[in-house]
């Protein structure tokens, strides 16, 4: 199973916006560029909403037949370890495998010794065309790395095999997932880390390292755009060494979890791939849980006092709710809208503060962050929230399909 060059991760979390969303990509084929989507939902949502693996499959066929797609279509395991992934087998064809929470944990010394050995003779890679940030990388640095990202490795070569053994090597694709470690990977530790890949056998074709500055839910990127553009650009270089070093995949490619909505490094990473007719799998799935409640407090009534609601509950639950992704969001509580306020506010009043538009003076970050990780208030709600979502199906799918359309596909994929 070969991914495409452009890869997109969607689906939401309650598994009705499917066909909305494929309108978007239907619309970028119909100017020109294909991207196939890749329906993500992690062990963590599916827990905290309710649901099975199965339920995503299901719904991303569904939203297939319905829109009459053509192309390939994935169902990610995201985020997934040793412990969870049986769950998954059936359902998914796309395993993002997380090993962030085993990176500086020391594998043994002989492997360690082996891991050296056989990858001194390819200290002689840096400095590497375009790659300024890494000049040289000497035997002590290279034991550095090893310590640091070889147990990660061979975890990952671990959970890729249990797959294999489950659904046959041709028979998914396979991520390898750094992106929630405390640090950002150098150019040096990614060539290293994919050698090392190689070396464990690990047919692995996106790989999601985690870059310089914050990548918070939601919201747009904080840090320095600069530092970013460098990084991503040589990380684009080091990929494309790799993979005519190693035996890897020749669609080996980076994968970017955005939080979604980086709307400042959009540019930079479409001028990027253009340059070096890379390829890019971008997550940005969150968002539609999101353009839910703004497409409910647009059609009013009912609608809006379910998306007023679930802030009220949300504001009081805060500390729950936010726990699971602290290392994610940033909430200043102090400019949180008070419940009350928000009871009386309009439909546009609602939609205004929610919805990304950072030139408009009502949007509201710490607003917007506490809803994008409030879904389980909407879960706890249960039929009477998803009756909600068929009963403004419409005004919900048009707000899904722009929002994906021209504010993530658009700037990354089209732009000129």
């Amino acid at each position: 199973m070969i991914l495409e060059q452009y890869s997109i991760g969607v689906g939401d979390r309650f598994a009705h916006q499917g066909a909305a969303q494929l309108c978007a990509l239907q619309e970028a084929e119909r100017r020109g560029v294909t991207i196939v989507p890749v329906w993500n939902k992690s062990f963590r949502e599916h827990s905290i909403v309710g649901t099975k693996p199965g339920d995503t499959r299901s719904a991303a066929d569904s939203a297939v037949k319905e829109r009459g797609w053509k192309n390939s279509y994935y169902v990610d395991a995201d985020h997934i370890g040793l412990k969870n992934v049986d769950l998954f087998i059936d359902s998914s064809n796309f395993f993002t495998l997380d090993v962030a929470d085993y990176i500086g944990k020391t594998a043994g010394e002989k492997d360690i010794e082996i891991f050296i050995r056989s990858m001194s003779k390819y200290l002689a890679a840096f400095p590497m065309p375009g790659v300024r940030t890494t000049t040289k990388v000497t035997e002590a640095e290279l034991l550095a790395i090893g310590r640091k990202y070889l147990y990660a490795v061979q975890e990952a070569g671990r959970i890729y095999r249990h797959i294999a053994a489950k659904k046959g090597l041709d028979h998914f694709v396979a991520e390898v997932s750094t992106d929630e470690a405390n640090e950002p990977q150098t150019p040096a530790q990614l060539f290293f880390i994919l050698a090392a890949l190689s070396h464990e056998g690990v047919k692995v074709q996106t790989i999601a390292p985690k870059f310089t500055g914050s990548f918070l839910k939601g919201i747009d990127y904080v840090g320095s755009v600069a530092a970013f553009s460098t990084e991503f650009e040589e990380d684009l270089l080091v990929i494309a060494h790799a993979v005519k070093t190693f035996d890897l995949p020749k669609n080996l490619k980076l994968s970017v979890h955005s939080g979604s909505d980086k709307f400042s490094l959009y540019p930079i990473i479409h001028r990027a791939i253009k340059k070096h007719s890379a390829g890019l799998h971008l997550k940005t799935a969150g968002t539609t849980w999101l353009e839910e409640l703004i497409g409910l407090a647009m059609a009013g009534g009912a609608g809006l006092d379910t998306a007023k609601q679930v802030y009220v509950k949300a504001y009081d639950r805060i500390d729950e709710l936010c726990k699971p992704y602290e290392t994610v969001i940033d909430i200043d509580r102090a400019k949180l809208p008070d419940p009350r306020t928000v009871l009386s506010w309009t439909s546009e009043e609602y939609a205004n503060a929610l919805r990304h538009n950072q030139k408009d003076p009502r949007y509201n970050l710490h607003f917007r962050q506490l809803l994008h990780v409030g879904y389980k208030v909407a879960a706890e709600m249960g039929d009477s929230y998803l009756q909600m979502l068929k009963a403004s199906r419409e005004i919900i799918g048009k707000n899904v399909t722009e929002n994906l359309f021209d504010r993530h596909i658009k700037p990354i994929f089209l732009s000129s």
